[in-house]
């Protein structure tokens, strides 16, 4: 990757990403003048993804399977300069994760603007590539902290999937302050605060049993507050008045897990499981494939018919929907009936 790291001097503590060219002109002029009040935009035309983060004061303290289709993957070009096949602009957050990198990976397949919040954005590179800025762009942000999420990172933004989570149980993964009350609440919290009213739907991945956190067995899943915060998040996004649609999947399964790039995500597949249950009430059971809980995601962003729904999501053996909407419709208006 040719772009370099650098702590910038005097108030600001945020590590930008800048280009080499950029870096070796701030060395010549021994100092990098950015007012503090203003989110920082710095592009790394090198790399051909544009990474964005916010200028912090060190006051403060800051220092379906076949969902992926493989038939077009010998013709997708890291350095493809399609223009995108609509206008939308698609704010994923959680990108890093399984779901996210998913979801990202199809967007980008289907031509999809997208925007991506990451605490670490040199994620992104290994994840996906090196994508010009009108495919892909990325923002430096943890939604944890409320003073992260400038409204610089949400203009044009019209749709909005959020992926975060974290353990249910105490693990390495929560160092850091990753628990779920951090992620699941607070930072559910802070992301539906900071949306502007233009966006057109927030799509929010919470989980199966999140009313019977105080039932067997989900009472054993919630013995941390994995659940009781999730709900919370839900039910800050259906009182904000933003248009919604919450995803419940059940136990996830399936990649990807962390060595993941973007040929390997389009070649992702549920395998046999790429039938979708859709329920509501919270009556469903069982297991989601990553790869369906992601499609149901995109799905949902433009059906008219899961504004301001909540589903539970699961998959089984047997021939899925794929990418097909009319048959997504089909299993999203199915389950209003049941």
């Amino acid at each position: 990757m040719a772009s370099t790291s650098a702590t910038l001097p005097f108030p600001l503590a945020q590590v930008q990403c800048l280009s080499q060219r950029q870096l070796l002109s701030a060395k010549l002029r021994n100092r990098i003048r950015i007012p503090v009040s203003s989110a920082s935009r710095w592009s790394c035309s090198d790399s051909k993804l544009v990474f964005y983060a916010k200028a912090v004061s060190t006051d403060k303290g800051g220092g379906g399977g076949g969902v992926l289709q493989t038939a077009q993957v010998s013709e997708l070009k890291e350095d493809s300069q399609v223009t995108p096949s609509s206008s939308k602009l698609v704010l994923v957050v959680g990108a890093s994760g399984g779901v996210g990198q998913l979801v990202a990976a199809s967007l980008f397949q289907r031509n999809v603007k997208s925007r991506l919040i990451l605490r670490d954005p040199e994620k992104a590179i290994t994840l996906f590539g090196k994508q010009d800025e009108e495919k892909l762009q990325v923002y430096k942000a943890d939604t944890r902290n409320q003073d992260d999420l400038d409204p610089s990172i949400f203009e044009g933004v019209t749709h909005v999937i959020c992926c975060t989570g974290t353990t249910a149980f105490p693990s390495k993964r929560w160092d850091d302050d990753n628990t779920p009350e951090r992620v699941d609440w607070v930072g559910v919290k802070n992301l539906v605060s900071a949306l502007p009213s233009t966006v057109k739907r927030v799509v929010l991945v919470s989980s199966i049993g999140v009313t019977k956190s105080n039932e067997l067995p989900w009472s054993i899943m919630n013995l941390f507050g994995v659940l009781k915060y999730k709900k919370m998040g839900e039910d800050f996004l259906r009182s904000s008045g933003l248009p919604f649609t919450i995803i419940r999947p059940g136990r996830l399964t399936d990649g990807p897990y962390t060595s993941y790039d973007l040929n390997t995500l389009l070649k992702a597949t549920a395998g046999q499981r790429r039938a979708v249950l859709i329920g509501q009430g919270d009556k469903l059971v069982g297991e989601a494939s990553r790869i369906i809980v992601a499609e149901a995601c995109i799905q949902a962003l433009d059906l008219e018919v899961t504004k301001n729904q909540v589903y539970e999501v699961s998959s089984v053996e047997g021939e899925g929907p794929g990418n097909n909407t009319q048959k997504w419709q089909e299993l999203f208006e199915g389950a209003h009936s049941k």
